[in-house]
């Protein structure tokens, strides 16, 4: 599938119909995923780094891009793969785009949050490097989701996340992904921000159709369906050893 062709999912979608993405963590969850008829799938960074053995964020980039490579090998090109590459693991955007677009993904997701101080981007400056990533890949070679991590950084007001978001999309970013919004604040984003909005259900989070209908137009679910997964596996192992 194209970019275009992928990037088509995410708009004119009816409320309580938003393009649902499961997040595989290695190549045979990919498969299940892709087996299940889902249209599209997108990696995620926490989960594929618990699968590779290590903690969120210490994933060294040649191993994410390596899982990356096996997990769009899994599934058919019929079947879209977008990739969490954090925040670009310190490449240069002609280098991050390269790589990206060598493991076969079509998208990828950007974060605002610094990999090594977690501290927020300046929202500007982030921009700026958005633009630079979209200038390498071209209009039609990556389909860019842009991470928010206002509301994860306990910055509550909405007006800061708008604001980057406003910023990331004039920069090139095809969606934004504020992520841990509050759900109540869901409609005064899907009003202000004119791109799709990504957003990832936590616990106590409404159902997937609520999400959307407040104004998701996408679903991703970060690490939370690796570690359901892995809760399943320790109950057979509790019984086994049982």
């Amino acid at each position: 599938m194209t970019v275009a062709a992928f990037r088509s999912l995410h708009h004119d979608r009816a409320p309580g119909d938003p393009l649902v993405l499961p997040g595989p963590w290695d190549a045979a969850s990919a498969r299940v995923f892709a087996d299940a008829g889902f249209p599209a799938l997108a990696t995620p960074s926490a989960g594929v780094a618990a699968a590779l053995g290590y903690e969120d964020g210490e994933t060294p980039a040649d191993e994410m891009f390596a899982a990356v490579g096996r997990i769009v090998r899994a599934v058919p090109d019929t079947v879209p793969v977008s990739v969490d590459v954090e925040d670009g693991y310190g490449l240069p955007p002609k280098e991050l785009v390269a790589r990206i677009l060598d493991t076969g993904a079509v998208g990828c997701n950007l974060e605002d949050s610094d990999s090594v101080t977690k501290a927020l981007k300046d929202p500007q400056r982030h921009a700026d490097w958005l633009a630079e990533v979209r200038a390498e890949a071209g209009n039609d070679g990556l389909f860019i989701n842009a991470r928010i991590d206002s509301f994860l950084r306990g910055v509550s007001d909405p007006a800061e996340a708008i604001g980057r978001a406003r910023l990331y999309v004039s920069a090139g970013a095809d969606c934004v992904y504020p992520f841990a919004v509050p759900p109540p604040q869901l409609p005064l984003l899907r009003t202000e921000i004119d791109a799709p909005i990504n957003v990832a259900p936590l616990p106590g989070s409404p159902s997937i159709p609520e999400l959307s209908r407040l104004g998701a137009s996408r679903i991703t679910f970060g690490p939370g369906l690796h570690q359901q997964a892995m809760a399943a596996v320790r109950k057979i192992a509790e019984s086994l050893i049982g």
